[in-house]
């Protein structure tokens, strides 16, 4: 990858983006917040029919989840109520770029999505990251982040467009400073939730959390000597061996917050001091069959929450309303 600007460089490995990555700017007049946000992604990364905009690369599994004894007492949402069996569940690992084909070996955050099938045949979501933090706090400064890195190819105009963005969200500059280096696997990486939610009990009572999920086996990451000797598709790969020979697990906690952290804002990472709780066990046991045609179908939604838990960031609906958005397009007959 040739560039001019250690930022956009950074940023590229980031977001693992060849030089022929960059596009030009779209004018967006006329067209609703999310729309622009897919229009965006589409703008850094090309439009690749059929696929998802943004992390187009994944892997479906299933498995379950089994609530602690403590969740209950903090959300009265039915997949943390004590169960007569474990909640249903299918999981998606992918990639953190909207290039289909990115290597797995590429620096980059990674993201999970969750679908809990509840007793009553409803279905509730949760999409995390294995970043913690954000680079922006509201879906303006997202899409104009997105066309900042579309607008600064190697022979954009010095300062260029993403330097110019950089300097003035700290935020954004720490993301794309911040190491990513691959995991041993997809099993071994903590994941954290992007935005707050409003957990409230069956008593009335409220806590605004933010989720994680620690790996029961420990993080793990890869050496520069191991990433070599890897494959493009090692995670995927990995992933399907390992759910093969034993369960893969994850606490799934929520950190709470304190008087006086933001809660609307997902640049702001709340300090480590702060309690969590340990809401359950998600348990991964198998590989489904054909992924690529399993994850066409699905749809995991940020907003897409159930009574107990209400969001707490306004970002959540623009996040989520661009999620529809880039199904409805990749739902259209190719």
């Amino acid at each position: 990858m040739r560039t001019t600007c250690v930022a956009t460089a950074a940023l590229a490995a980031v977001l693992a983006l060849p030089a022929s990555g960059f596009a030009e700017e779209t004018s967006a007049a006329q067209v609703s917040l999310p729309e622009q946000l897919v229009n965006a992604f589409n703008a850094v990364f090309g439009a690749h029919p059929g696929l998802r905009a943004n992390h187009p690369k994944g892997v479906v599994l299933e498995g379950s989840f089994t609530p602690s004894d403590k969740a209950a007492s903090v959300s009265k949402a039915a997949h943390f109520a004590k169960q007569a069996k474990p909640i249903p569940v299918t999981v998606r690992f992918s990639a953190g770029s909207g290039l289909p084909t990115v290597p797995d070996t590429n620096e980059m955050p990674r993201g999970m999505a969750i679908k809990f099938s509840l007793p009553d045949g409803s279905q509730t979501d949760m999409v995390v990251l294995s970043y913690n933090g954000f680079p922006v706090s509201t879906g303006e400064d997202f899409r104009d982040f997105l066309l900042a890195i579309a607008a600064s190819g190697p022979d954009a105009p010095k300062p260029n467009a993403l330097e110019n963005f950089l300097n003035g969200h700290p935020a954004a500059k720490t993301f794309v400073q911040t190491p990513k280096p691959p995991p041993v696997s997809y099993g071994t990486l903590p994941y954290f939730g992007i935005n707050a939610f409003k957990f409230t009990n069956a008593k009335g009572k409220t806590a605004l959390v933010r989720y994680q999920l620690q790996p029961i086996t420990g993080v793990q990451y890869l050496t520069k000597e191991q990433v070599s000797a890897k494959g493009p598709d090692y995670l995927s790969d990995e992933i399907r061996d390992r759910v093969r020979r034993a369960p893969v697990k994850f606490h799934l906690l929520a950190q709470v917050a304190e008087p006086g952290d933001k809660t609307d804002d997902p640049t702001v990472v709340w300090p480590e001091t702060r309690r969590t709780i340990d809401l359950g066990t998600l348990t991964i046991v198998k590989a489904v069959e054909d992924s690529q045609a399993a994850e066409k179908k699905l749809l995991f939604v940020p907003g897409a929450l159930t009574p107990g838990i209400e969001a707490a960031d306004p970002m959540i609906a623009v996040r989520s309303a661009a999620y529809i958005v880039s199904l409805s397009r990749r739902a259209q007959p190719q």
